[in-house]
């Protein structure tokens, strides 16, 4: 492993021990071996900890207690040495053993500011369910998400020096918050045109569902302003409505 890895892999975890193996799985069979895995565990009792120590990841493990999963992530980017930095949810995991190995190639020489690409929702016994219903833009901008959060959090990798701490005024959301100006402040957004990840279809978000679509609208409207975001929610609604009384949702 280098000194200087190409990825730093991050992982939050709390009694995770349940969803967890996938995981530590999908990052130890990588073929791209250029990355560092940070676990950083909010002092689990499940045995979380011995799960990730008896899976042979070359891992460094901070646990303690945290404000939550966000302050938990800013912890592992404080200690994070690689170029770019993955957040990868326990439970979550690389769509192949070449996913960095393509993302490395795809990009070359280059260092864009942010790496992007496509993501798979699977169940709970690993199968796939669906792709994602929100697709990755060709053309990526930090204004992509004002229609939503149209690359998921772990296909959306940043460079380390320009990524911002998250903030912990939002507790499930800041994550699009994060993005939005990870993204205002790169260079360059790069599409590999890959899926990139298997995402477990439950989650805190989605277990907290309203709260974090309450946080969104404020972030929305703070970005991109509250005229322009209530319409498009009203939209939205409507949308929805036409959907459903064609039966396609």
């Amino acid at each position: 492993m280098s000194d200087t890895p190409l990825f730093s892999i991050i992982t939050v975890t709390y009694n995770a021990a349940v969803v967890l193996l996938p995981t530590l799985q999908s990052v130890a069979e990588q073929s791209c071996k250029e990355y560092e895995y940070i676990v950083v565990d909010g002092a689990s009792t499940d045995g979380t900890l011995e799960l990730v120590r008896r899976s042979g990841v070359p891992t460094c493990i901070i646990s303690e207690r945290d404000k939550g999963i966000y302050d938990a992530m800013n912890k592992g980017m404080k200690i994070a040495r690689g170029t770019y930095l993955i957040f990868m949810n326990a439970g979550d995991a690389f769509h192949s053993t070449d996913t960095l190995q393509a993302i490395k190639e795809r990009i070359g020489t280059r260092r864009p500011g942010v790496i992007y690409g496509e993501t798979a929702i699977v169940d709970e016994q690993r199968q796939y369910v669906m792709m994602r219903r929100l697709r990755a833009p060709e053309h990526l901008t930090w204004r992509s998400f004002a229609v939503g959060m149209v690359v998921c959090h772990q296909a959306f990798i940043v460079r380390r020096d320009l990524a911002p701490q998250y903030d912990l005024s939002y507790r499930y959301s800041a994550d699009v918050d994060w993005c939005i100006r990870c993204m205002k402040r790169s260079d360059e957004m790069f599409n590999t045109h890959l899926v990139l990840v298997n995402y477990l279809r439950e989650g805190t978000t989605t277990r907290n569902r309203r709260a974090s679509l309450e946080e969104r609208f404020h972030i929305m409207c703070k970005y991109y302003g509250t005229l322009p975001t209530v319409l498009r929610h009203i939209w939205f609604t409507v949308r929805f409505g036409i959907a459903k009384i064609r039966g396609t949702e």
